[in-house]
């Protein structure tokens, strides 16, 4: 009997040290800071997003979570570091169209894979591109500044937050389908990008809107168009690029988080839960929505496969833009 007695205990220790196994470490996750990693300078569309986020994060995990920008080469910069970061759930990337579906075919070669170097977290939401000019470019619509760049062919410069940014890929696009030919002059961010803009230095920008929502209220610069096929809530007013004289054309941008391969499931489930709820939040949603953005917050699973069915889109266009970074 005794014996028996001993072997159920063992049993039923056994069972009880598989579901603490089975919890993993996310149990006692997060059990210090977090960092957040940007790969662009402190100024761009990002940072919009990414530190509401931190903070809505740090309340409710009880972790500070830093917001790291790592800006330079497209983002590659930022993207590397998170690639080579331990797979604990202590470092994770806040990457953009850009890094995770257009480098590659940009690119010959990338210091990271977007696909077999990170854990999907969640598509946290998306926005559109506003085309903006300086005040001193003598346009005020879309036909405007293609019949201005067709009769100044390569006068006008444009600037963008790097060389395969999303940026630069919805200029390309713009030239490709209306003609026109522009200088492109690349920078190490959406910052310093508008900062030129704003000082005269480059003509034209394709800009997120929470960056440049507040200068064109100035009137420091002047927004033309949206670059996606639907005109956002917070800015009916503005035109879609296809509505303005180019149809068919559509880029926008999608923001996503990610951990590098290997962050236990368990971490990567309770990252993407709180991001959700932080989405779902009502103050939140109103802020992102109020700056042009669609909330979304889908599934790691979802986001995986988003991302592989994105690179065979932007695959195409890159290859119908012509354009190639060696």
């Amino acid at each position: 009997m005794t014996k028996v007695i001993l072997v159920l205990l063992g049993a039923l220790m056994g069972t009880a040290s598989g579901v603490v196994w089975a919890q993993g470490t996310a149990a006692g996750y997060p059990g210090k800071p977090i960092r957040l990693v940007l790969p662009y300078p402190p100024g761009g569309g990002t940072d919009t997003i990414a530190r509401p986020l931190a903070q809505r994060l740090s309340d409710n995990l009880g972790q500070q979570v830093v917001v790291d920008n790592r800006g330079g080469a497209g983002g590659a910069i930022g993207m590397e570091l998170v690639a080579r970061s331990a797979p604990d759930g202590y470092t994770i990337v806040l990457a953009i169209t850009a890094q995770l579906a257009v480098n590659v075919s940009l690119f010959k070669k990338l210091p990271y894979d977007p696909v077999r170097d990170y854990a999907p977290i969640t598509l946290l939401a998306t926005g559109p591109y506003l085309l903006v000019v300086h005040p001193s470019v003598p346009v005020k619509s879309v036909k405007e500044l293609i019949a201005l760049a067709r009769a100044r062919p390569g006068d006008l410069t444009y600037a963008s937050s790097g060389n395969g940014s999303g940026g630069h890929l919805a200029a390309e696009l713009l030239k490709t389908m209306a003609g026109i030919k522009m200088l492109h002059i690349p920078y190490k961010g959406g910052g310093p990008a508008l900062i030129d803009l704003l000082s005269g230095q480059v003509q034209v920008l394709f800009a997120t809107y929470a960056a440049g929502r507040g200068h064109i209220q100035s009137g420091r610069i002047r927004a033309l168009g949206v670059t996606t096929s639907k005109r956002p809530a917070a800015i009916p007013d503005l035109p879609t690029i296809a509505e303005a004289g180019v149809p068919g054309y559509d880029s926008g941008v999608w923001y996503a988080l990610l951990a590098p391969a290997g962050t236990p499931r368990d971490v990567v489930a309770k990252l993407n839960g709180e991001i959700v709820g932080a989405l779902n939040h009502p103050e939140f949603h109103k802020m992102l929505v109020g700056r042009a953005i669609d909330p979304i917050g889908s599934t790691p699973e979802e986001l995986g496969k988003y991302i592989k069915s994105e690179i065979v889109k932007w695959a195409k266009v890159v290859k119908d833009a012509g354009v190639r970074i060696d």
